[in-house]
């Protein structure tokens, strides 16, 4: 009996043992052979037999009490490039042709990028095979590159001019033939055919050809419609013309009179390939952010290759390679800085517009700028691991990706040309029958249904727009994951911010300095000295202010800690404590005149400290705020958006730091398991709650809300945690996300709505011969590039509201 693979997803594990009793309760289900489940990405293998269908399985694991569900990401993923798509029904025919073949998990077609992102298992279908399957809908496909290549620009390019050709050879002809068409001539029915059969067969060709294509896998696109619109206009002119016409020379009608519509046909096809040739320009404008992310890493960098400067394409670069950089030049790859100190802006992928100083032990990624002085790294990340690939890949993916606000379009995708076709003839008939006119005034308002309805605008109206979204995203430090999430945004109502890494800088500064003398140089000097011989990061950050200050560190000898208390050391003949005040009671110093309880009320910690068993003064310490933090909170507040402060915190620490950036709403002394709980909670009050973290530690959290959305710092960028990955760390990053992705969403309901308008309200209108063939094919051309324009638009839009 045939066997199969599927993989599921299970929410609710927490331990070995909720891994034993899913496998328990997946291998108690009748034809399952096998069942291994993974607890670290919470995922159950099964092998199980092909007739038993997945449901079994998920009612066997919800009965042991845990949640399960399909995993979409089944296998492997690998995107192609699909060439001859030119609609909504184009997309859907792909589709559905993958969608078929046994093996094949998910499928999304992208009509602006011209891509095909297939999940699929490797044990029951190859990729030829699904090559294979594209070709057999009418359509040529390739692997794609993971990383779109030149040559596919130059390909767009190529076709780009081409279109531009033929619309110019059209334009030369159909415009005379139009004129022509205006007046009584007695040779027009000599003249019109000999300029409108070259247009015909030269721009007609690459519809007849898809058409071909299409009709012959079963299928109908916007290029059926095309065809059979300008071909009966042409054919009905060509009847007329090939046989007797009663009255030629002494009547002189106009053409038309005579059933004559050849500039028709012509315009039909010119004005309908001037379309093709803004849309597919437009088109490849929505694309430019992934080539401009690619342009900034450098062709060539130098390189120390055995104590000597060579210069090599960074191809070529490996890691541990020693790269040197100069003023003004890009970073070719991932590194550490070894030796040197610069400045480096690295605002092209953080979004953040002041430059980063960078010294040894720095990490540096590639593509950034430096801007001034000189260093040299050592390469950690070279080739497709590097940031700036991996954001790349992110960003491509994304844009493959459908927002669940595109099914009404992908249904409507599936049946539109077979349902227009029979409004086409229906609209012929009715005009025939009931409306009693002749069949060639008939047959023109049937072909101005036909042109009047392609449907490029509908597939090309989300894609555009996500394509856009997501390309001005990265450019700003935004890595959106799938087009869903920019719908889940728009239906947010409250963010939960994590504390530690996300409002604060995650690591403890001094922020007071109090000394009993009144001299709290010297008071710092000493703790610092003293401070010297501790890895607590608590003293670490004493030391690092104190080398902030330059002062300069006596030697302490005698060094002791008290773990959990103090440590204590003899600097320059003093003996000199720093801890807690109970530590220092113990040792007998009287800690009454130190007010430390104001400071510790503000949620800081503080070191009380002792010279010769006299206090001497006192420092405090807190994880600060970041300098943005305040300011991004009152811009989403001012979005309508309910914040909420989470943290593992004591209550009045929490709050603290709540007051200071401006949150009412305090979650503390929450662990890292509860936090997913937390999350749960206030969506079970019926919020929709967006969860910001770190992308490391808040992942359960980032899983359960509804939109995650993930912090990053430099090269740790956490892209798997969440959502919306945020290169930099800086919390107005939130702030780009939100209005990045309620733009986007507000221009594809935009597209959406003038593309569902624009044929709710034409196609009554052709039906009723209020519209001319050729009018129909302009206002069809005009709707895909007002469509792509609107979506272009959204570069204006969004990037005005960036927040500085």
């Amino acid at each position: 009996m045939a066997e199969k693979t599927t993989r599921l997803d299970i929410k609710g594990m927490h331990c070995a043992a909720c891994v034993a009793r899913v496998e328990k309760a997946l291998r108690g289900v009748d034809g399952v052979t096998e069942a291994v489940v993974n607890l670290g990405d919470e995922t159950a293998t099964v092998r199980l037999v092909d007739e038993l269908p997945t449901e079994r399985l998920i009612s066997a694991v919800e009965a042991s009490g845990y949640e399960a569900s399909v995993a979409v990401a089944l296998g492997r993923r690998i995107s192609l490039a699909v060439k001859g798509l030119h609609c909504a029904a184009c997309v859907n025919r792909v589709e559905q042709a993958l969608q078929k073949v046994d093996g094949v998990n998910d499928v999304t077609v992208n009509l602006a990028s011209e891509r095909a992102e297939v999940s699929f298992d490797p044990a029951r279908v190859s990729v030829p095979e699904l090559l294979v399957a594209v070709q057999s809908a009418g359509y040529e496909a390739e692997v794609a590159g993971e990383v779109e290549p030149d040559e596919r620009q130059r390909e767009r390019e190529a076709e780009s001019r081409h279109q531009w050709r033929l619309f110019l050879f059209g334009a030369i002809v159909s415009v005379p033939l139009m004129i022509f068409s205006m007046w009584p001539m007695w040779y027009w029915w000599i003249l019109l055919p000999v300029l409108a059969t070259p247009v015909q067969l030269l721009l007609g060709w690459q519809y007849y050809r898809n058409s071909w294509n299409a009709l012959r896998h079963g299928s109908a696109n916007m290029d059926v419609l095309i065809a059979m619109g300008s071909t009966a206009a042409y054919l009905l002119s060509l009847y007329h013309t090939l046989k007797p016409l009663p009255g030629l020379h002494t009547h002189m009608v106009g053409p038309h009179e005579y059933g004559l519509y050849y500039d028709s046909a012509a315009m039909i096809l010119t004005l309908i390939t001037l379309g093709r040739y803004l849309e597919a320009r437009a088109r490849g404008r929505t694309s430019e952010a992934v080539r401009r992310l690619l342009e900034l890493a450098p062709r060539e960098a130098a390189v120390l290759r055995d104590g000597q400067e060579v210069s090599l394409p960074i191809e070529q670069i490996v890691v541990d390679d020693i790269v040197i950089i100069r003023p003004g030049e890009k970073l070719p790859v991932d590194g550490t800085v070894t030796q040197g100190e610069s400045v480096v802006d690295e605002s092209m992928l953080t979004g953040e517009s002041l430059p980063v100083e960078k010294r040894p032990e720095s990490e540096v990624i590639g593509g950034t700028i430096n801007r001034s002085g000189s260093f040299q790294f050592r390469a950690t990340r070279v080739g497709r691991d590097t940031v700036l690939q991996e954001i790349v890949r992110l960003v491509q993916q994304a844009q493959a990706t459908k927002p669940p606000i595109q099914r009404l379009a992908d249904v409507i995708a599936g049946i539109f040309v077979p349902v227009i076709i029979g409004i086409a003839l229906l609209t012929f008939l009715g005009w025939l029958f009931v409306g009693h006119v002749e069949y060639s005034r008939a047959l023109v308002n049937a072909v101005s249904v036909l042109v009047i309805a392609c449907p490029c605008a509908l597939g090309l109206a989300t894609p555009t727009a996500v394509m856009v979204g997501t390309g001005l995203g990265a450019e700003q430090g935004v890595l959106i994951r799938e087009a869903a999430a920019l719908e889940a945004v728009g239906a947010l109502q409250a963010i939960i911010f994590d504390k530690t890494g996300t409002l604060t800088k995650g690591e403890p500064e001094v922020t007071d300095v109090v000394a009993v003398d009144g001299d709290e140089s010297a008071l710092l000097r000493l703790v610092a000295a003293v401070e010297q011989g501790s890895e607590h990061p608590l003293g670490q950050a004493v030391v690092k202010r104190a080398g902030e200050r330059g002062l300069e560190l006596p030697e302490a000898v005698g060094f002791a800690a008290v773990t959990g208390k103090g440590v204590q050391a003899q600097v320059e003949g003093q003996q000199v404590l720093v801890g807690t005040a109970g530590y220092l009671e113990e040792t007998g110093v009287a800690v009454q005149g130190l007010d430390y309880a104001a400071l510790q009320q503000q949620g800081k910690t503080v070191l009380l400290v002792a010279v010769e068993g006299r206090p001497a003064g006192m420092l405090a310490l807190a994880d600060t705020i970041k300098p943005t933090a305040a300011e991004a909170v009152g811009r989403l507040r001012r979005m309508g958006l309910r914040l909420y402060l989470l943290t593992g915190d004591n209550e009045q620490t929490a709050r603290a730091i709540a007051a200071q950036v401006g949150i009412d709403e305090v979650l503390a002394q929450v662990l890292p398991d509860q936090k997913a709980e937390r999350v749960k909670a206030l969506q079970a009050q019926g919020l929709r709650v967006a969860m910001v973290g770190d992308g490391i530690n808040d992942a359960p959290a980032l899983a359960q809300s509804d939109v995650g959305i993930a912090l990053g710092t430099g090269t740790d960028v956490a892209i798997e945690a969440g959502d919306i990955t945020l290169v930099s760390g800086d919390p107005l990053a939130v702030v780009r996300a939100i209005q990045i992705s309620r733009a986007t969403l507000r221009h594809i309901k935009q597209n959406l709505f003038f593309a569902f308008f624009y044929n709710v309200a034409a196609i009554p209108l052709a039906i009723a011969g209020v519209l001319n063939p050729m009018i129909a094919a302009g206002a069809m051309a005009a709707s895909s590039v007002s469509v792509v324009s609107n979506s272009l638009r959204l570069k204006r839009t969004a990037g005005k509201r960036r927040p500085t």
